[in-house]
């Protein structure tokens, strides 16, 4: 029996597409009974019809439980993309007698969070008070994998050469730079630039999430990577340099204002100091009307750059 169309429309229904879906995520079909709370030969009986309407094996029976077939990872990767679909009709039908609501799952990195999206998300709430937003902090390798993998709706991450982007859609939110800061008695305090093979020979204060772009930055240059102090947060970084200790090289946009009377920032001429941000979503699925809502305003709202703010605040000075 081969596959036809006009069955498949007629027979199946869209609680055996879900039941299926759940055998595939429980990787047995009594869980899944279970999970849809139905009687376990009532199930069985379901996705062998599901099979034979299909015309093919959708899973492979073993010994543990079961798992799909090459068909059946194609039919359940259809299957959530008509779920989800069915989710984003519900969301845009309840607009129209509720009002905006839903759940939001945002993943970021907090160089990103604390400069950028955390004024943005809040500004959201108050215009969309019955969305909840869950906000997830991840390392930024880790933002890409989560949305694609459908554990974020959205994600907003530096981009970086190792970082796959094949299983999402991608769309330009902010450019940012890692700059570096000084005393401003410290010798390098008058330069315009400097580069990080004049900042290693330095106290170097390392932020932890840097590490491995600053390694690797020594490691091209032929140079030992060993930084004198090693903090987690930019704010740390920023008092021992404020202290005189040392220098340090961190995101722009993480760099208040108010501590510029006490510190110098000076542009980095390296190429991986060029921070381009960007915010995912799940490839092949139309965000739901929430998404679409929180990226309008992401997109729509400009931010100051640190280093422009110490332009200005040094031209005021003069």
């Amino acid at each position: 029996m081969t596959f036809n169309r006009v069955h498949l429309i007629r027979q199946v229904d869209l609680f055996t597409l879900r039941l299926y879906l759940s055998a595939v995520e429980e990787q047995q079909i009594g869980r899944a009974a279970i999970r849809e709370n139905i009687a376990a030969s009532t199930a069985t009986k379901r996705i062998q019809d599901l099979e034979e309407i299909a015309g093919m094996p959708l899973l492979a029976r073993t010994p543990k439980g079961v798992a799909p077939t090459p068909a059946g990872e194609v039919l359940a990767r259809y299957v959530r993309a008509i779920l989800g679909n069915l989710d984003d009709l519900r969301s845009e039908f309840a607009e129209f007698s509720e009002g905006m609501r839903g759940e939001l799952t945002i993943a970021s990195a907090r160089s990103i969070i604390s400069p950028f999206l955390a004024r943005e998300l809040g500004s959201f709430a108050d215009d969309y008070p019955l969305v909840d937003l869950v906000v997830r902090e991840l390392e930024n390798a880790d933002i890409v994998p989560a949305v694609a993998q459908g554990e974020a709706d959205i994600g907003v991450f530096a981009v970086a050469r190792d970082i796959d982007l094949s299983g999402v859609d991608t769309v330009a939110y902010r450019n940012d730079r890692i700059v570096a800061l000084v005393p401003n008695r410290h010798r390098l305090s008058q330069r315009a630039t400097v580069s990080f093979d004049d900042l290693l020979p330095e106290n170097l204060i390392a932020i932890g999430s840097l590490n491995v772009v600053l390694a690797n930055a020594a490691k091209k240059l032929g140079k030992d990577y060993k930084p004198k102090y090693s903090v987690r947060t930019s704010g740390v970084a920023i008092s021992l340099v404020q202290a005189g200790l040392g220098v340090t090289v961190q995101p722009e946009c993480l760099v208040g204002r108010e501590v510029l009377d006490d510190i110098t920032m000076i542009e980095l001429t390296e190429s991986w100091a060029n921070r381009v941000i960007q915010i995912a979503t799940p490839r092949n699925r139309a965000p739901s009307p929430v998404a679409k809502a929180l990226m309008k305003q992401l997109l729509e709202r400009p931010a100051m750059q640190g280093l422009q703010a110490f332009k200005e605040a040094k031209q005021v000075d003069m």
